[in-house]
């Protein structure tokens, strides 16, 4: 990767206690266009040190540290790092650590044994300011399980209206000042958190809340 290629790419920090896993996901993502890693740690300590040190857009963080746990670090992540977006990366698949990495500030919790193209997907979510919640985690979060669906930040709201509206992924782009990767991305977010595969199923969904009339 260039300079040039480097400085639009999505910069991310590793920070997992074991070598293994950062060697493995330094590897896959280095295969991946549009991110780059700037830096791996082994701890809490260290993660917060070169996240003031490099300012990357994303920290890929596990919770099991040695020293402090990850939801600390993220919950930190804002004083050395205002620009920076937590990602939580873990093994724990119940409701209360997704909740609790919510409350530190983390923007997305995905899980070690999910898919790279999923993990990859909520890196560019999570770093294109929106939230990314792994597979059944994210009904559980919304309301605790009762079967809501996750809720929609404000500009997958938008991406939402403007496509229902029938609007191209490039006219969208053009309309919030975003890159076309980025809609893309929001779109990929929006299927995730509510299962609608289809521009008819999004029209569908704008409708019945009362987002746009026929």
């Amino acid at each position: 990767m260039n300079t040039n290629e480097e400085a639009v790419a999505i910069r991310v920090l590793l920070v997992d206690d074991h070598q293994l896993v950062r060697d493995g996901l330094h590897s896959r993502l280095g295969e991946t266009e549009g991110i780059v890693v700037v830096g791996e740690a082994g701890s809490g300590q260290e993660a917060l040190a070169l996240a003031a040190a490099l300012q990357p857009d994303l920290v890929l963080l596990d919770i099991g540290l040695p020293d402090i746990s990850g939801l600390e670090v993220a919950a930190r992540l804002a004083e050395v790092a205002p620009a920076a977006r937590a990602l939580m990366l873990s093994m724990y698949d119940n409701r209360e650590y997704v909740v609790s990495a919510l409350r530190a500030g983390a923007r997305g919790y995905v899980l070690k044994d999910a898919a790279s193209k999923e993990i990859i997907a909520a890196i560019r979510a999570v770093a294109a300011g929106g939230a990314d919640y792994s597979g059944p985690l994210a009904a559980a979060l919304a309301d605790g399980g009762s079967g809501r669906e996750a809720p929609l930040t404000e500009r997958e709201r938008e991406v939402l209206i403007l496509v229902a509206q029938g609007n191209s992924n490039k006219r969208v782009a053009q309309l919030l000042d975003v890159s076309v990767r980025t809609v893309e991305t929001h779109r990929l977010n929006l299927r995730r958190k509510l299962g609608v595969e289809t521009p008819a199923g999004l029209i569908k969904y704008a409708l019945q809340r009362g987002w746009i009339k026929v």
